[in-house]
């Protein structure tokens, strides 16, 4: 009996020294692997801040599929700050490229191959609506139209020049006064309104800075031919 006892209890014991052992080293293995997923997942998450992400053409947000263009457009900040053209992640107008001037900045790229067909700007407060006129006058079909405004747009832009750009797919065009932000894109031979296109009223109660409103900016994805 006594012999049993001891047994049994040599048993007990080993038993017991047996789940330790195993629930010891499985609480330690379970350990280590949650704390290395954390481990990982920090790292990841350092990681990721430290890389920047590629950026698009333009800086834009969003990329734009193969068959189009990117480009983004900005008015004009006041009589202080110029407009700025981009298109394909070329700069095409700018301050820093001192191409822009006061009243309408326009850009002519060719709306297939992207080539930058032409660049001028026009002073529509002194008065520069001839040279205007004939520029417009000679865009062929299928060329895209980039326009931004800086400082006034409209003093001397008359009803032939706003029927034009009308015909180019502006649908404020004909409204567009004196000190107003305007931004667009269009083409010759579209059949439609162009969705790219933002104007800005010159109203004293609501300009952001003192006797202009605030700046326009706009950014989007062009089909590489005009429909």
């Amino acid at each position: 009996m006594r012999t049993t006892g001891v047994l049994r209890i040599i048993v007990v014991l080993f038993t017991l020294a047996a789940t330790w052992l195993f629930a010891s080293t499985f609480l330690k293995n379970t350990s280590m692997h949650s704390i290395n997923l954390k481990t990982w997942l920090r790292s990841n998450t350092e990681l990721n801040k430290k890389t920047p992400l590629t950026q698009n053409k333009c800086n834009n947000k969003k990329r734009c599929p193969g068959h189009t263009f990117s480009f983004k457009i900005i008015s004009g900040a006041a009589n202080v700050v110029g407009p700025s053209i981009c298109f394909d992640g070329n700069i095409l107008m700018s301050n820093v490229k001192n191409n822009v001037g006061r009243g309408l900045n326009i850009a002519l790229i060719n709306g297939i191959t992207g080539q930058v067909i032409k660049i001028d700007s026009f002073d529509m407060y002194s008065g520069d609506i001839k040279n205007l006129l004939d520029f417009m006058k000679g865009i062929s079909k299928g060329t895209l139209v980039l326009l931004a405004s800086y400082d006034d747009p409209a003093t001397k832009l008359n009803d032939e020049a706003r029927k034009l750009f009308s015909d180019l797919g502006s649908k404020y065009a004909s409204q567009v006064g004196f000190r107003d932000n305007w931004i667009f894109l269009g083409g010759s031979g579209l059949k439609s309104k162009s969705p790219f296109e933002q104007y800005l009223k010159n109203n004293q109660e609501t300009n952001k800075y003192d006797g202009w409103p605030e700046l326009l900016e706009m950014e989007g994805c062009v089909p590489k031919k005009i429909d």
